[in-house]
This record gives structure tokens, sequence and C-alpha cells, in this order.
């Protein structure tokens, strides 16, 4: 297990590793994944020696080549389309723009209908089909009157601006809902298979339940049924013990790798392996005891509150909301090598979401509009990263 980050300090704010970000009284994705080989599960343990690219260097850098566009309001998920272009959404006002991935120009591509914005609710995690360019179905979490679910929507962009999103087609629902700790993020794996992370909705016990959909990761196929290889054949549970998890990401190793909030002390990047148990709320940060996993690395709650994250360059990168810096975390299989490294602190305010853009470049949403912030004119933003 690497050194974490400075010794555990106790936050006079309980209830959320950000009191802005998680209490009642306050204030991932990577998107589609190279395909892969049909349903089988990621890989859940290190490759073999010798098979892993070399490691990265301990020290990293990340500067902002420039903003591609701004003005977005209240941006939580986005989602590469195959010509470089975005999908983000609008998590208080339930809609979905296309951003011009070179000019940054922005389109209405609709609302989704149903989806009930309140709190730390409303619409989220976006991802696109891994078969986009033929069935062109992009995928949605998002938080009802009565729920959390996933639907899928045909995307048809030669309509009128406004009205591109077909009706939501729901593929699964019934996971809880809460003014707090809804998870959100989604995203297609390796194996084109869908994965979500959600959260425990401030009620600690429902991540230890494994019948319960809260504060779980989940796997299913893009139909929303349970999947050949998860640790339970009916369920679509992949692992449990977890608060709130907001970033989902696989390396080259195709690992699923997630981060989440913690509560007054540790904040976390897990490697996630199926059937495994997190420890919300028993363990917060490294417990080493039997029967939990503890994190690869973890952090103090003023410095991160992650939410989403993305790997590129050898690293995890992990997006803080009231940290407001964004964290890089060398892998040398699946262990850091050196401590994590923060970049832009409190430049550009809280940070959402991160998302690979190919080789050594970064798309960073900004998340000062979602009410906890302290927005400028031109807030929100989708900033273009160069990382080593």
């Amino acid at each position: 297990m690497t050194a974490v980050l400075a010794a555990s300090v106790l936050l006079l704010a309980a209830g959320c590793s950000d009191p802005q970000e998680g209490t009642p009284d306050g204030g991932g994705s990577s998107a589609s994944a190279p395909s892969g080989d049909g349903s089988a599960a990621p890989s859940s343990s290190p490759p073999k020696s010798g098979a892993e690219t070399e490691p990265p260097p301990a020290k990293g850098s990340a500067k902002v080549a420039g903003t591609l566009t701004e003005g977005l309001k209240s941006p939580w998920g986005l989602a590469p389309l195959p010509d470089g272009d975005l999908l983000v959404s609008s998590r208080d006002e339930g809609t979905i723009t296309r951003v011009d991935g070179e000019t940054g120009k922005k389109t209405a591509a609709g609302s989704v209908g149903g989806a009930s914005p309140a709190g730390e609710g409303g619409l989220m995690g976006l991802a696109v089909s891994p078969d986009f360019a033929t069935d062109r179905m992009v995928y949605a979490y998002f938080t009802t009157e009565s729920d959390n679910r996933i639907a899928r929507m045909q995307y048809d962009e030669k309509k009128p601006a406004g009205s591109q999103l077909g009706a939501p087609d729901t593929i699964f629902k019934g996971i809880p809902k809460g003014i707090i700790h809804n998870g959100g993020r989604i995203a297609f794996g390796p194996d084109k298979m869908l994965y979500a992370g959600t959260g425990e909705t401030g009620e600690d016990g429902l991540a230890q339940d494994k019948k319960s959909l809260a504060g779980k990761i989940l796997r299913m196929t893009p139909d929303g049924d349970p999947v050949h290889g998860n640790p339970e054949a009916d369920s679509v549970v992949y692992s449990y013990g977890h608060r709130n998890v907001q970033g989902l990401a696989w390396d080259s190793e195709k690992r699923l790798w997630a981060a989440e909030f913690g509560q007054d002390t540790w904040d976390e990047l897990n490697w996630i392996q199926p059937g495994k148990n997190y420890g919300w709320p028993e363990v917060e940060g490294e417990g080493n005891r039997d029967g939990f996993v503890d994190p690869v690395a973890q952090w103090k709650t003023s410095e991160a509150s992650p939410s989403g994250i993305a790997y590129a360059e050898g690293s995890i990168w992990m997006a803080g909301l009231r940290g407001e810096r964004l964290w890089r975390i060398p892998l040398a299989g699946t262990e850091p090598v050196a401590d994590p490294e923060p970049f832009l602190t409190g430049v550009h305010g809280r940070l959402r979401t991160v998302v690979a853009a190919g080789g050594d470049k970064l798309w960073l949403v900004t998340s000062e509009t979602d009410s906890r912030g302290t927005p400028e004119a031109e807030d929100d933003k989708i900033l273009r990263l160069e990382v080593k």
C-alpha cells in the first residue's frame, strides 16, 4: 500500500467529505472505453510480470491548453461522440447539450423526460453506446420523483436543436434516491457492459446490504440485465460497501478504478474487484481489517471530494470538488509510483468531471454553478488539458 498524504484531521463539518457536496443543509469517465471481448468481467488481478508498459514518472504535469466552451449551467456528465464532439448534461436543468469539439459551439440536444432535480440529484452521468455508429443510443443516469434510474435515448442530430433526443427508454430503475449521495457516474467498460456508481443516500447501512442497490458499483448489459461473470448470477451488484461513487475509469490493463467520497476523514481511490467489500460505513480509508479492501490512495476530505476520474499517460486523474484541484495518481500496476500530485489548485474552482481525450489530452469540466460554488460570469467551462 502506498504512502498516503498527511495524517488525518477531524473536520468540524460532519456527514460528507464536502460540507457543500453532501449535507442536507450544505450551500467517473471515462465515457465509452475501447471494445472488449464479450461479457467476461474485466481483469481483477495484475498481469504477469512484463505485461505492463513502463511506469510513469513520479512527477507529472497538467497544463490548461485552452477553454473549449463556457456558460454551462450545472454540468455533470460528459460523453465524447465518435466524431470528437461532446455531449454534456445539466444536472439541475435536465438537459443535454452538444459541444463542438473544435469550436466549442453549443447546440441543445434536448431534455430528459422524467428527470426531477433536487439537492444532489438530477440529470447526472452520460455514456454513449459502444455501438453508437449503428444504434445512435445515449445513456443517462438521472433522479426521478421516486428513484434513480438509467435510460437510453436515440440521438438524431439532424433534427431541430432541442428536439434531437428520443423518449427515454428505461433499462434499469429502483436505485434508491436521496437529497444527498445519489452516485450518478455511468460508463461502458472494455467488455461493452454498462457500469454505474451509486450512493448510499445518506443511509449508511445500505452500503453493506447486498440486496440494496445503494452504495454499490453495478454492472449490467446494455439492456439493463445482470451479466455473466457478476458475483451473483441474478444481480447487477458488482462491488459493495461504497459511500458515494462518482468516478469510474479503466486502465490500460482493463482494471476498473473508482473514486468515492469519505465522510470526515478520508476520500478514496479504489481498485475495484468483483464481489469485494470496500468497507463503508465500517471502515473509512485504510483500515487493515479482514474482509474489507483498503483504498490504493486516500486524501484528507478537505483536499478532494472526488468526482470524475480518467486514465491517461499511465496515471489516474481525479477531479476534486471541495478540494478544487486535479489529482494525478501515477500507477505501476495497482500500486502508485509516488504520492498523489495536485494540479490547478484553486485556479478554476470546483472540478466535476474529467474525461480522457486520447494520448496526453483530457477534457475537464468545472462545477461552480451547482449552487455550492462561487460562479463568475463565464462559468461553467470545459477545459482542454495536456498532461503527462
